[in-house]
């Protein structure tokens, strides 16, 4: 896909982040070199990283990190996927306790050339990880696996706590933002969640800044809670490259205040509404604050 070049914006006060490396944040890359782990957090070049690694969290990404589709927006390597690791599942699982995580964060790339859609690998990782230590709880950030139910149906039988699936954009957008993906498939996916196991949390998260207007995230709103989406993350979308889909906004943190409230008046258990908010960045806060509201 080809952009429009358009002048650069120059990067407002409120999206400055200072770096930072600390003994943890060395202690996290340790082990997931050890055991070949990847991280959305360092393929997505997430801005958080340096924080969640400080306090011993990560998102692992399983299932490799090529991606089979072509999204515009995302930093993750695309083209010819590599082959599954069997031994991926054990290997979370016990990094994931050596870390002394609480909360576990599970996401992958999109793997269409799999049969199940790599529906079963995270059923493996969702069960290796509950087996290691049943206190840990457990949320997946999934594919749309072309849609097939009975592939989602191999995730909710193995009883995450969260499912999360994110529409990333309004529908407006998608054939420049997600070409192969659909929105209504999307949110189809949230409420079959719902429908096969009603004590499963449901998530779903949005970017913002890349030319979506305020009538049509409201709507999207509307849409998830119609899905009986339980916890709903809004962020500023930063591009990763010049190659990536251009920033057209930068969104005022005001704005995302005001979104927030209008996300809670729709019902949402939890909302995280911000400039540096991603789907997975203190994602044991929402799971915390459902509990407390069931």
């Amino acid at each position: 896909m080809i952009f429009i070049k358009i002048k650069r914006m120059p990067k407002p006060e409120w999206l400055r982040i200072k770096a930072r490396s600390t003994i943890d944040h060395k202690i996290v890359e340790e082990i997931l070199d050890k055991f070949h782990l990847n991280t959305v957090c360092d393929e997505a070049a997430c801005p958080n990283r340096g924080e969640c690694f400080a306090k011993k969290t990560a998102t692992f990404m399983i299932l490799g990190n090529v991606c089979t589709r072509g999204c515009t927006f995302c930093n993750v390597s695309k083209g010819k996927p590599v082959p599954v690791d069997s031994d991926e599942p054990g290997n979370i699982a016990i990094a994931v306790a050596s870390l002394g995580l609480k909360h576990a964060v599970i996401t992958s790339v999109t793997r269409d050339d799999l049969p199940d859609g790599g529906s079963g690998h995270f059923a493996k990782v969702i069960s290796e990880i509950k087996k290691e230590a049943q206190h840990i709880t457990v949320e997946v950030l999934i594919p749309d696996f072309k849609g097939a139910t009975e592939d989602l149906k191999k995730v909710i039988n193995a009883k995450p706590d969260i499912i999360n699936h994110n529409v990333e954009t309004v529908p407006r957008l998608y054939s420049e933002v997600r070409p192969q993906a659909n929105y209504h498939r999307s949110v189809d996916l949230l409420k079959k969640v719902k429908a096969m196991n009603k004590s499963i949390f449901t998530k779903s998260g949005i970017m913002l800044g890349l030319g979506e207007t305020t009538d049509e995230i409201l709507e999207v709103f509307k849409d998830l809670r119609e899905a009986n989406c339980d916890f709903l993350t809004v962020g500023q979308y930063l591009a990763p490259s010049s190659a990536h889909h251009p920033i057209v906004e930068y969104v005022h943190p005001d704005k995302f205040k005001m979104l927030r409230e209008e996300a809670y008046e729709m019902g949402f258990l939890y909302v995280a509404s911000g400039p540096f908010v991603r789907s997975s960045y203190m994602a044991e806060e929402a799971l915390s604050h459902g509990k407390k509201q069931q």
